[in-house]
């Protein structure tokens, strides 16, 4: 059985979890949602997308 979940759906998770235990603030939060806008459209954009995806093959070829 294989579960798919978006990455932007486990980001998401992930932020909200700390804003609510790790006592991340929602300002420091924006910060990170900005520069993530700012690195789509930097010419990283292509090496970072690359990269997710060829980290989530691995992952996924792992078997249990």
């Amino acid at each position: 059985m294989a579960l798919s979940i978006s990455a932007v759906v486990l980001l998401a998770v992930i932020v909200f979890l700390l804003i609510r235990k790790s006592g991340l603030k929602g300002g420091h939060a924006v910060v990170c949602m900005l520069l993530g806008f700012y690195l789509a459209s930097s010419s990283m954009a292509s090496t970072i997308s690359e990269l997710t995806t060829n980290v989530a093959g691995m992952i996924g070829g792992i078997k249990f």
